[in-house]
């Protein structure tokens, strides 16, 4: 079946392409979330009106996006932990520590959005990645201190 996505839906498409997907997939998620709608040629023709509206949709989407890119960007997270020798901590700092430490400083995020570039075994500096919209990520430190 064919179908219009009007929102961005991962590992499928973004919003205002026509994409081909199993019939009982359009039937039963996307079309009743909004996500999607039908290709017929009632669709199909009011297309280029739709996708003018979707871009402006993805354009206020993208920009409020950046701006809580930009919070994010400016936030460091502080980590205690216990240390061991050569101030490895035991254990590791996980993803649900740092959305939790996030919604502490009033960023809501979920555990998908996170992206830490290294394991993060030791005490010191590391970088964190937040994916808040396909084509934008805010890049944030996250602080390990001996507890």
């Amino acid at each position: 079946m064919d179908v219009l996505l009007t929102k961005n839906v991962e590992k499928l498409g973004g919003m205002g392409t026509i994409v081909t997907v199993k019939d009982g997939f359009a039937r039963n998620y996307l079309l009743p979330r909004g996500m999607a709608v039908t290709a017929n040629k009632q669709n199909r023709s009011g297309l280029e009106r739709q996708i003018k509206i979707l871009n402006v949709k993805k354009e206020v989407e993208k920009a409020e996006a950046q701006k809580i890119a930009d919070k994010v960007s400016e936030v460091a997270v502080t980590v205690h932990k216990q240390v061991g020798e050569e101030n490895k901590i035991f254990g590791s700092v996980t993803i649900p520590e740092i959305v939790e430490l996030l919604k502490a400083e009033g960023i809501e995020a979920t555990k998908k959005q996170i992206t830490l570039v290294e394991d993060i075994k030791k005490v010191g500096v590391f970088d964190a990645e937040f994916k808040v919209h396909p084509e934008v990520k805010a890049t944030f430190k996250v602080w390990v201190v001996a507890q």
